[in-house]
């Protein structure tokens, strides 16, 4: 990893990764909405180490300009050999299970959306035969869970999409990671209640960073112990797993 694209580059996950690339001098070209914000980031990990950052703003709900997004990917960053898609959406979850409009806002933004992004990357690393696509999805997907089956379904649905996609570029030699964090103490999950499953971002950037060097993983749990609790969860049978207020 020399010449990393960060989709969402504002998230405090992507803030926290792309701090660590800065300090073993990467190439970095950063993708969000808000300019201000990139640019604030932009000198931050300038002053950091990075090598070179480059800044595109950009709203990844409109799908009819993600192509223009990979042309100055390809144009701005040539020869870039990974891509982290990082952003996402939680909604209040009560309300999202309530209401169509807000279930399909949830959807559009963190699969239908990731999706087609993702497939625009990867038909240009498939092309190149080489490459590393990784996307931060959730534990969440792994089960629909009373309490946030809206989130999970998509978590869920780009789970699946990553590991179909996996499946499909193997043959190029690109490498496709799935990235599972458990809840995250980040400003997308300040309307909740914090317990102590919830880590700082810091914890799951390392765990990337580490993903995204040294090419093992195929699907990534952070905290590492996820991978263990939600396998526990998934074996329970409906029956049991319907009554449980989780």
């Amino acid at each position: 990893m020399q010449k990393i694209v960060v989709l969402g580059a504002t998230s405090a996950i992507a803030q926290a990764t792309q701090r660590l690339c800065a300090r073993h001098g990467k190439e970095m070209l950063l993708v969000a909405r808000a300019p201000e914000r990139l640019s604030v980031v932009r000198s931050d990990l300038l002053a950091r180490g990075a090598k070179a950052v480059e800044i595109l703003p950009a709203d990844f709900n409109e799908i009819s300009r993600h192509k223009e997004i990979l042309r100055f990917v390809e144009e701005r960053l040539p020869g870039f050999d990974t891509v982290l898609l990082a952003f996402g959406s939680l909604l209040d979850p009560e309300q999202s299970a309530r209401s169509v409009e807000l279930s399909l806002q949830e959807w559009n933004t963190n699969f239908v959306c990731a999706a087609a992004l993702l497939t625009l990357f990867a038909n240009h690393f498939e092309q190149r035969r080489s490459g590393c696509v990784a996307a931060i999805t959730s534990v969440a997907g792994d089960r629909g869970r009373r309490s946030n089956y809206v989130y999970g379904a998509a978590k869920g649905a780009l789970s699946i999409f990553l590991q179909g996609l996996r499946s499909r570029l193997h043959p190029a030699g690109v490498r496709v990671i799935t990235i599972k964090p458990g809840p995250v103490d980040t400003p997308m999950t300040a309307h909740m209640r914090k317990g102590v499953a919830f880590v700082k971002p810091e914890v799951i950037a390392r765990d990337i960073y580490r993903a995204l060097e040294d090419g093992s993983r195929d699907v990534l749990y952070t905290p590492s112990y996820w991978r263990y609790i939600m396998a526990a969860i998934r074996i329970l049978p409906e029956r049991i797993f319907k009554r449980l207020a989780i």
